[in-house]
């Protein structure tokens, strides 16, 4: 999976935004915490909800099935506005 062109990030003094520029079904902002905003940067290239989470796990000091649960959530955030090729 990855985000489609159609949404763009951009960072403003520390905080992320994922703003759609063709997308059809979506025509919002989405304001990222520092969690999300990891997870959308790992969507910049193909890839996969299980490699999110090794990256994850490599990074914070968390436990894997925390990390994994949020990592869901998020995706399914994305998924639910129409932010991801798969």
């Amino acid at each position: 999976m990855k985000l489609k062109d159609d949404f763009i990030i951009q960072d403003v003094d520390g905080t992320q935004f994922l703003v759609p520029v063709g997308a059809e079904a979506f025509s919002g902002i989405v304001r990222s915490n520092r969690t999300a905003a990891y997870i959308v940067n790992c969507l910049k290239e193909e890839t996969t909800e299980e490699k999110i989470v090794d990256a994850m796990c490599a990074r914070y000091d968390a436990p894997r099935e925390c990390i994994a649960a949020d990592v869901r959530e998020i995706i399914g955030t994305l998924r639910s506005i129409g932010a991801l090729d798969e």
